[in-house]
């Protein structure tokens, strides 16, 4: 089973696509997360002009729950003032249908 963490964000200063770019680029929390035991996946929605949401699979809700705390300690370092967590989900699949590619 997989265990989802979303989180929505509001983008202050900036672009989404630009959030994106650090977020993927060296350093990124893109890194953070395959580093960390249970990484499965991520992906970073553009809603609309101020906001984003990540997605990102785990094997485990305790990764998962681990993920939320990466993910606040990098923010507050690497995008301070450019975005603001809006909210945060941790939910357990029921099911999961599909491939996931890069």
């Amino acid at each position: 089973m997989n265990h989802l963490r979303i989180a929505k964000y509001d983008v202050l200063k900036g672009t989404s696509k630009e959030v994106a770019e650090v977020a993927t680029g060296p350093g990124g929390i893109l890194d953070i997360y395959r580093s960390m035991p249970g990484f499965q996946a991520y992906s970073l929605l553009e809603v609309d002009a101020i906001t984003v949401i990540g997605i990102t699979a785990w094997e485990t809700h305790e990764e998962a729950e681990a993920a939320t705390r990466a993910a606040a300690e990098w923010v507050a370092t690497h995008l301070e003032g450019r975005i603001h967590r809006t909210s945060n989900e941790i939910g357990d699949a029921l099911f999961w249908e599909g491939t996931m590619t890069k």
